[in-house]
């Protein structure tokens, strides 16, 4: 399959379940090998992941409606807990201050590159994913839920938390996409 089919396979799915079409041995082999292959500016390997799975799953998505006092639907978070895992995607802050000592002139870039990393390393596992028959969405309930995730799993202070992606056993299939005016956001020059 060329890469432009992978990439219109890969949607936010939203109804998912527990049943993997692959083994979790081999979604966690994918998570690692793609987390090593994604560049990074000046090589700086400033990506973290970490995944929750099994107990951890359900635990993770129940402190994060927790941490929310019931101000989120619980459906909403329900169907997230429904999924076989998550990925939840950080930067290294302590890396990015360590790239930012050693060369002073690009300072300010570092984070905005670290970003830049972490977007690429979403979408690789993202459209990854889908390629095994897997689904994801991807969810942003940080910094709310910040301190929890840390301490759920034991994490360095220095990991920044960016982004939660709930994946799983395809329950259904997302409507249609209707196809934009790329022009609109694509120009060319000669």
């Amino acid at each position: 399959m060329k890469l432009t089919e992978i990439l219109g396979k890969r949607r936010s799915y939203y109804g998912l379940n527990k049943e993997l079409p692959v083994s979790e041995e081999e979604v966690k082999s994918l998570l690692k090998e793609i987390t090593e292959s994604v560049p990074d500016a000046f090589n700086m390997k400033s990506a973290r992941i970490a995944v929750a799975l099994g107990s951890k799953q359900d635990e993770l998505w129940d402190r994060i409606y927790d941490t929310f006092g019931g101000k989120v639907p619980k459906e909403k978070i329900d169907s997230f807990k429904a999924a076989a895992g998550t990925v939840l995607y950080f930067y290294d802050e302590d890396v990015v201050k360590g790239m930012q000592e050693q060369f002073p002139r690009y300072a300010e870039n570092f984070p905005v590159w670290a970003n830049q990393a972490n977007g690429m390393l979403q979408i690789n596992i993202w459209t990854a994913l889908r390629e095994i028959g897997i689904g994801a969405n991807i969810q942003h309930y940080n910094p709310v839920i910040d301190e929890t995730v840390r301490e759920m799993f034991n994490l360095p202070e220095s990991w920044k938390l960016i982004a939660q992606m709930p994946f799983g056993g395809i329950v259904s299939e997302p409507d249609q996409k209707e196809k934009e005016e790329i022009d609109n956001r694509v120009k060319f020059f000669q």
